[in-house]
């Protein structure tokens, strides 16, 4: 393993910000594995550190293919892990709408730049991503549709769900667009948390980049016959919006299957404490995504469902 400094921003008055990477193998920039870029994305970090913990131990045994780099950045913004704020503490930009990057720019952007410099041009990049909304997720890999990228390769990664994606205009300063305009096969892996940590969907990630691994013959490992995974479109995915805002008390997890008619939530009353509104499920699916915070507003996503597997 070489464990080195990726990028390095000089402090004024306290220490140097620093992006540190872990080298394994040699040869070709085969992957490159990145946790976190935002500070509440502690789940996204543990997955990395032992993703980190995992390739020491296939290395000293001998199992990363010849020829083949790995690299893994737990974290591109240690910063804002620290003070435990999402986005930048000083002007509160996410280092994910930087990408590539502009070296004479603002702070993020600087970060951007220097951190794409190092990983754009590895055949395949993976990202542990979260969603813009507070929520659970069944764990599932996540690719845009600009044609680069391979649903298919997706699959091989055995988790249950594959969610191809519309690319929107906020989506062209994401590292995972960036890395496909560079020819890199770019997949974002989700977890079912982000703010904490969940042992069970952080195994299931860390299995899921040792199968992909070994399908494309990167690492020698042994892994279990993988599921065959759905491939789902974004656009096909049903949104069950609130119409009243308040406390959000959630009747299924994310994984669930639920019935048409089935009760999903009710949001109730902050202050006098009776239901305001019960969210129903339109048609039989599987809920996808769950909203996870105490409260919501009105007029907002709050569950995602899809069609359950054949």
């Amino acid at each position: 393993m070489n464990k080195k400094i990726v990028y390095e921003l000089k402090g004024l008055y306290r220490d140097s910000f620093r992006v540190t990477g872990f080298e394994f193998g040699s040869g070709e920039k085969s992957v490159c594995i990145v946790g976190n870029s935002r500070g509440n994305e502690v789940q996204q970090l543990y997955c990395c550190s032992r993703l980190v913990k995992k390739f020491k131990q296939l290395e000293e045994e001998g199992r990363i293919a010849k020829e083949n780099k790995i690299l893994i950045l737990p974290s591109i913004n240690p910063y804002s892990v620290n003070v435990q704020k999402r986005f930048w503490p000083t002007d509160n930009t996410d280092i994910n709408r930087m990408f590539p990057g502009y070296d004479l720019g603002e702070t993020t952007q600087r970060i951007a730049d220097g951190i794409f410099r190092e990983i754009s041009d590895y055949r395949f990049g993976i990202q542990f991503s979260s969603f813009y909304m507070p929520g659970d997720f069944v764990p599932h890999v996540r690719m845009m549709d600009e044609g680069f990228s391979n649903p298919d390769i997706a699959k091989q990664f055995g988790l249950p769900y594959v969610v191809v994606r519309k690319v929107r205009p906020y989506d062209t300063a994401t590292l995972n667009y960036n890395w496909q305009v560079w020819e890199t096969q770019a997949f974002s892996l989700y977890t079912t948390t982000t703010s904490r940590i969940d042992v069970n969907s952080a195994g299931q990630a860390v299995l899921a980049i040792m199968n992909f691994l070994s399908s494309q013959k990167i690492i020698k490992y042994n892994v279990p016959e993988c599921i065959q995974s759905q491939v789902v479109n974004d656009v096909d995915m049903i949104s069950v919006k609130t119409a009243k805002s308040g406390i959000f008390e959630p009747l299924v997890k994310a994984g669930d299957k639920v019935a048409s008619g089935q009760p999903l939530a009710n949001i109730i009353n902050p202050y006098e404490g009776d239901i305001l509104e019960t969210l129903y499920a339109p048609s039989d699916r599987v809920a996808f995504f769950v909203h996870n915070e105490p409260l919501t507003y009105a007029n907002t996503s709050v569950i995602k469902l899809i069609k359950s597997q054949t």
